[in-house]
């Protein structure tokens, strides 16, 4: 009867020490095909945010604020992508979609520490472009290089203590039946299905958890471009038209950062097929489009890529 218990033991441990995932879809052509195209847009998302870091470093006429929290936004970018990317490219040529419990633990700890660090990077972002627009006077004071590293060491420090809090409530969870993972990642709400016991109440606490980073995010957000707005209506200077460009970009990138998160942790509609497409849009195609947004909307960067141009490629050629 020892003999059983242990036999039982070493069951119900080879039944967590590894997840599967069922990843995005089932036929071998559309795997092959999905393959590709997310290689193609992850070294497309790595190549675009490391050369605007590159660029935000090198050109000294970007320099300032605004572009030092920009390079960091690809930088976080690179990372949210890398978290869980590689792997669901990986997983659609092999055969074995399994994923180590321990892997797991770190795919829900770095998710949500990098999404969380972007979301009041997001928010720091907003809070320069009010400083410039409705305080410019006031600006080169206010946005010195200290406030911007504080800043920025903030947003790592919130997305840590998140990712963090969401790792430790997972982890103490007891798995010991069903080990399939309906998604390309270990998402916290897929997860938390697998563990045997009622996970209502845990359901409720991940949402509120999300919740007080997205929506305190999201809010601060609206409230600060609505605000950014208001004023760039009420002046008739000339950097209207530039400040408006400026700002629907910040919007734009907000909006495809918040609303896929905010309808997978903060207000699930729990629809499998839509919350794979939500998850695949926030750790693909938000890395990919923030560097398209700030380089091809904003003149600064357009001059800066054109003189990064003449001076690196058409230096080379005449020599």
């Amino acid at each position: 009867s020892e003999d059983t218990v242990n036999k039982m033991d070493k069951g119900n441990q080879s039944a967590v020490s590894e997840f599967v995932l069922l990843g995005l879809g089932h036929s071998q052509n559309i795997q092959i095909l999905l393959f590709v195209v997310s290689l193609i847009f992850y070294l497309m998302i790595l190549s675009g945010n490391i050369f605007i870091t590159i660029l935000i470093i090198t050109d000294p006429f970007l320099h300032s604020p605004m572009y030092f929290l920009l390079a960091n936004l690809s930088f976080v970018d690179i990372w949210l992508s890398s978290v869980t990317t590689p792997k669901m490219i990986s997983d659609f040529i092999n055969e074995n979609k399994t994923i180590s419990f321990g892997g797991c633990m770190c795919q829900i700890l770095f998710a949500h520490f990098i999404a969380a660090s972007e979301m009041v990077l997001l928010v720091a972002m907003a809070y320069d472009r009010y400083v410039a627009i409705c305080k410019p006077l006031h600006y080169s004071t206010i946005m010195n290089l200290q406030k911007c590293i504080g800043l920025v060491v903030t947003s790592w420090n919130i997305g840590f203590v998140h990712g963090i809090s969401q790792m430790v409530v997972i982890m103490k969870l007891p798995f010991c039946g069903p080990r399939e993972i309906d998604s390309f990642f270990c998402d916290i709400p897929l997860v938390i299905k697998l563990a045997c016991m009622d996970s209502y109440n845990l359901d409720t606490l991940i949402n509120i958890d999300c919740g007080l980073v997205v929506v305190t995010c999201f809010t601060v957000l609206l409230i600060s471009y609505a605000y950014i707005l208001i004023t760039v209506l009420q002046t008739s200077k000339s950097g209207v038209s530039k400040a408006l460009s400026t700002c629907t970009a910040h919007i734009t990138v907000v909006l495809l950062l918040f609303v896929p998160c905010i309808f997978i942790y903060v207000w699930p509609l729990n629809i499998i097929w839509l919350d794979k497409f939500l998850a695949v849009f926030y750790s693909v195609f938000t890395p990919l489009l923030n560097p398209i947004i700030y380089t091809l909307r904003n003149k600064e960067m357009r001059n800066a890529v054109k003189r990064f141009k003449s001076y690196y490629i058409d230096s080379k050629g005449n020599t």
